[in-house]
C-alpha cells in the first residue's frame, strides 16, 4: 500500500469521525443535557457516580471517573466517582465465584446507595454484565445514564422512565466510541461549570 493511499485512508477516518459527531450533535443534545443535570443534582446531594463498561467502554468508564476525582480542565474540589472496572481482585473473584455477568452488579450491591447514579456504557447495548449492572442499580434505586449506539440493544429495553439513554446514531463501533468520549467530555465540562462556576 502506498504512502498516498495510507494518507487518504487516514483522512477518510477523520472525515467519518467528524460526520458521526455532526450527525449526533443535535440528536443527543437533550439527552446529554438531561444526564448533566441528573449527575450534577446527585453530586450536590452528596451522592456518587459509578461507571462501568467493557473493553474500550471500560477505558471510557475509567476516564470519566478519573476526570471527576482528579480534575477536568481547571482546579476544583474532587468529585465522587468510582469506575467498577479497575479492581482486578474483585473482578476476577466475582467472575470465578459467581459469573462474569455479575462483575459490576456485585460491586454495585456493595458500594451503591439510593440516589447514586450509574453511568453504563455499551456500544452494542447487549453486554450482559452491563445489563445486570443496570438491573442491580434499579434494585438500589439508582438513576441510570446509559451510553449506547445502534438500536440501543437490551440496555434500551430495560431502562426506566427516569433513566437517560444517550444513543449514538451510528452502526460503527469506532464512531460510537468516539462520540461516547466526546459525550463524557461534555458531562465533565458542564458538571464543573455548574458545581463550581468560574468567577468573573
Amino acid at each position: 500500500m502506498s504512502t498516498e493511499t495510507i494518507a487518504n485512508n487516514v483522512k477518510s477516518i477523520f472525515d467519518n469521525s467528524i460526520q458521526a459527531k455532526q450527525d449526533a450533535r443535535d440528536v443527543l443534545n437533550s439527552s446529554i443535557t438531561a444526564a448533566i443535570e441528573a449527575m450534577t443534582d446527585a453530586l450536590k446531594k452528596g451522592n456518587k457516580i459509578l461507571s462501568c463498561g467493557n473493553g474500550g467502554s471500560a477505558a471510557d468508564a475509567q476516564h470519566f471517573a478519573a476526570e471527576l476525582v482528579c480534575r477536568f480542565e481547571r482546579e476544583r474540589p474532587a468529585l465522587a466517582a468510582i469506575a467498577l472496572t479497575v479492581d482486578t481482585s474483585a473482578l476476577t473473584a466475582i467472575s470465578n465465584d459467581y459469573h462474569y455477568d455479575e462483575t459490576f452488579a456485585r460491586q454495585i450491591d456493595a458500594l451503591a446507595k439510593p440516589g447514586d447514579v450509574l453511568l453504563a456504557i455499551s456500544t452494542s447495548g447487549f453486554s450482559p454484565n452491563v445489563v445486570r449492572a443496570i438491573e442491580q442499580a434499579h434494585e438500589q434505586k439508582m438513576l441510570v445514564v446509559a451510553l449506547t449506539g445502534r438500536d440501543g440493544g437490551q440496555v434500551a429495553k430495560i431502562l426506566k422512565n427516569n433513566d437517560i439513554e444517550v444513543r449514538v446514531p451510528s452502526e460503527s463501533t469506532a464512531r460510537i466510541q468516539e462520540v461516547h468520549l466526546l459525550t463524557i467530555h461534555c458531562l465533565c465540562d458542564q458538571i464543573d461549570n455548574i458545581l463550581y462556576p468560574e468567577k468573573d
